[in-house]
């Protein structure tokens, strides 16, 4: 007995059907209609995100402006107490960027004062400002463009017998 429960004798061998009287492919099937794109609703910002961008966007660029006013007025220290600022303005700029709120023109003008400032021709002896305003330059540019890596650091001139410095001074 076949375990199936099939008859061994169920295979048909019969002739060939006659299709020669169907239409083939007459109605197709239906196609699904296509799904709608998801629409991006435009980005509305909360009040006072576009007053906060702009303030933001005034104080950057004004940022190398008031650093050189503060080199020439205080000498070496003015750049310390700005470079104090700087560090509070990028405190700010960090947390309007973690709520979702920098513009892309704010983060732009970001990265325009970092080489603005690093641009200046201040004539600064003590190094540990120049390492100090170097990496607070850097705290921002890591921020907001983690990926690059730039070169335009000024280079630390420590000396290397400290009698020869003072020679030279």
């Amino acid at each position: 007995m076949d375990i199936s429960g099939k008859q061994a004798e169920t295979v048909d061998w019969g002739g060939e059907v006659d299709y020669s009287g169907y239409e083939w492919f007459k109605d197709p099937p239906p196609r699904p209609e296509p799904q709608p794109q998801p629409t991006m609703d435009n980005y509305v910002p909360q009040p006072g995100v576009i007053e906060q961008n702009e303030a933001f966007d005034f104080a950057l660029k004004s940022a190398p402006n008031v650093l050189y006013a503060r080199y020439k007025q205080f000498g070496q220290l003015g750049v310390l107490a700005w470079c104090s600022e700087f560090s509070e303005l990028i405190d700010a700029l960090k947390q309007l960027g973690f709520e979702g709120n920098m513009f892309v023109s704010t983060r732009t003008q970001a990265l325009k004062t970092c080489e603005d400032i690093l641009r200046l021709n201040l004539d600064i002896e003590m190094q540990i400002i120049v390492m100090y305003l170097s990496s607070q330059v850097a705290r921002l540019r890591r921020f907001l463009d983690s990926d690059r890596q730039w070169d335009d650091y000024p280079k630390p001139k420590f000396p290397i017998d400290p009698n020869e410095y003072l020679k030279q001074q």
